[in-house]
């Protein structure tokens, strides 16, 4: 047997002692992004002992603010995945109308309006969106939604220096 097959062996019995139905559905999210990974986004578990806190990165939009940008994220999964959805929290500096200063996301889709059809890919797919698409209706940012709302060209500065930041540091 070939050491990666060992190390295949040692993840699923790893994952299969923490949970049943929430690390299936989290394997084969998993296995969905590796396969099919959506266009501008990328995520995994941050270690092979925990199946439930991943790592994920969007790639700012093309011919947007955000375009060059790479945005990361966490998501934290509990035992109740997917009739609950993940906490998703930015790990770089955003300055969105949906984001709270801490990185953490408001999005319907997370919050009021989550359905266990909604997979990991689904989740990027509409954060990835969002960026371009914001809800200045119900801000986790008010600043942000004042500007994209009143002064896009300032707005779109201020997200244009994130972006820089996001990838020189």
């Amino acid at each position: 047997m070939c050491s990666s097959d060992l190390h295949r062996g040692r993840i699923s019995w790893v994952l299969m002692s923490q949970g049943g139905a929430s690390t299936l559905r989290l394997m084969s999210d998993l296995k969905t992004v590796k396969q099919q990974p959506p266009e501008g986004v990328s995520a995994s578990p941050l270690s092979e002992e925990n199946i439930y806190v991943w790592g994920a990165t969007v790639f700012g939009p093309d011919d947007t603010s955000w375009e060059g940008g790479i945005y990361t994220m966490r998501l934290m999964f509990t035992e109740q995945y997917p009739d609950k959805p993940p906490r998703v929290r930015f790990t770089t500096e955003m300055f969105h109308p949906n984001i709270y200063p801490d990185g953490t996301l408001c999005l319907d889709l997370i919050q009021d309006n989550w359905s266990p059809i909604y997979s990991v890919s689904s989740i990027l797919i509409a954060i990835r969106s969002l960026l371009t698409d914001p809800n200045c209706a119900s801000p986790a940012n008010p600043e942000a939604a004042h500007l994209y709302q009143t002064d896009m060209k300032q707005y779109s500065r201020k997200v244009r220096r994130i972006a820089e930041k996001s990838v020189n540091g």
